[in-house]
């Protein structure tokens, strides 16, 4: 039986329509309990970081995936190139005419803005939206199919595209987040599409 009910704490009001408890102790762990807002909101802040680190380790070349010579910024090194020009068959052809300056800002547009978006709590549906492309993307770009993958259906990149969309679908942006004062806010489209 579905009731409707409303939790709320010191710092967050959500309504939802769950299944009741059955016990007191099942009242923390039911999808709108406090400890899986919680959870999901842990998950936002950490995919946030996966999506900045990304921006800031290709533009300033912190020495990682990106060594200093091949920062963005300082060498105008391409931080799109290394996806684009190695992609397996059947795809390189289409990858490779992508390449260039206009797909570099996009690309790293992108991913900041996903970034911010996730780590502030506004905007997620179109967080989603860009930042499941680009996964999408990144995924192809590796051709999964190709022999000698690992899995040729699920890599980090397909997992972070479904927790991108379970982020958006719950509202984990009101938890630990802005997304009730974004909603709230003169913004056209706040409330609805731009949530």
């Amino acid at each position: 039986m579905q009731v409707p009910t409303t939790e709320t704490n010191e710092d967050e009001t959500m309504t939802a329509t769950t299944s009741a408890p059955t016990s007191p102790a099942d009242a923390g762990t039911s999808a709108s309990g406090a400890a899986a807002r919680r959870a999901l909101a842990s998950c936002r802040l950490l995919l946030s970081v996966v999506f900045l680190w990304l921006v800031a380790d290709k533009a300033f070349g912190l020495g990682y995936a990106t060594p200093p010579e091949a920062a963005w910024l300082t060498t105008g090194t391409s931080p799109t190139a290394g996806y684009l020009e190695h992609v397996a068959a059947p795809l390189s052809g289409t990858f490779a005419t992508l390449s260039g300056p206009v797909t570099d800002i996009l690309f790293m547009l992108g991913m900041l803005g996903t970034g911010f978006a996730l780590l502030l709590g506004v905007g997620m549906r179109p967080a989603v939206a860009a930042g499941g492309l680009l996964m999408l993307s990144l995924w192809l770009s590796t051709w999964p199919f190709a022999a000698g993958s690992y899995n040729p259906l699920v890599d980090e990149h397909v997992v972070y595209i479904v927790l991108l969309v379970t982020l958006a679908l719950t509202r984990a942006g009101d938890t630990w987040g802005l997304g009730p004062a974004w909603a709230a806010s003169p913004v056209p489209g706040a409330s609805s599409w731009l949530r």
